[in-house]
């Protein structure tokens, strides 16, 4: 991409959507060697203040240990959307997560299930990229089109698990993760009601920015 100096602001909107995204999904991911460092890295890249010192608390309080505790099998905050989604059936949410992601090319390097909030919310920061990468080549079709999925995959998905995440989030008194939880309610409107889930047409859809 070009010297980030050099777009227009609606691309620099995007980047920084893009690291807010992506910072959200990893502290929502368990810890490993280069977590802290990464949330540093991000953290960097962000205006918002509380998100900045999201990584300050994650350096007193996280831990595997923890995470398994609260997100694993058993734990009090399932971190994945069929917990939720009480409407669908598990394979269509499924079906309809993973065609947005081929419609996209988006492959997680996080080994996870494709509802994974940390994997849905890698999504969004991914999208964020494609439509600041397209603006930089003036594809402005391109860019509204990842735009539009951005709006399209939160509301079908990730709507349906960020609210009552966030209060098991809040209710688990460990501040990281009440941070991530609040960041993530301010920018997800709350679920409205599917009463049939078509599942996303890849076919119809010309994504493959910049690939």
């Amino acid at each position: 991409m070009n010297d980030p100096s050099r777009l227009q602001p609606e691309a620099l909107a995007h980047l920084r959507r893009a690291a807010e995204w992506r910072l959200l999904a990893l502290a929502l991911e368990c810890p490993s060697e280069s977590w802290q460092a990464e949330l540093d890295h991000l953290a960097a890249e962000v205006d918002d203040a509380s998100l900045r010192q999201l990584p300050q608390q994650a350096r007193a309080e996280a831990a595997p240990e923890l995470y398994h505790s609260l997100f694993g099998p058993g734990g009090p905050a399932p971190p994945r959307e069929i917990s939720y989604a009480r409407s669908l059936q598990p394979g269509q949410a499924i079906a309809d997560i993973q065609a947005f992601y081929d419609a996209f090319a988006y492959q997680p390097a996080l080994d996870e299930p494709p509802d994974h909030i940390a994997v849905e919310l890698g999504f969004l920061g991914y999208l964020h990229l494609k439509a600041a990468y397209a603006l930089s080549r003036g594809d402005a079709e391109q860019a509204a089109t990842a735009a539009e999925a951005v709006a399209g995959f939160t509301a079908r998905h990730v709507s349906t698990l960020a609210a009552p995440l966030a209060k098991l989030l809040r209710a688990a008194e460990v501040g990281y993760l009440a941070t991530a939880a609040a960041a993530l309610l301010e920018r997800v409107p709350a679920a409205a009601p599917l009463p049939q889930l078509e599942v996303f047409d890849a076919d119809s859809c010309e994504c493959g920015i910049g690939e």
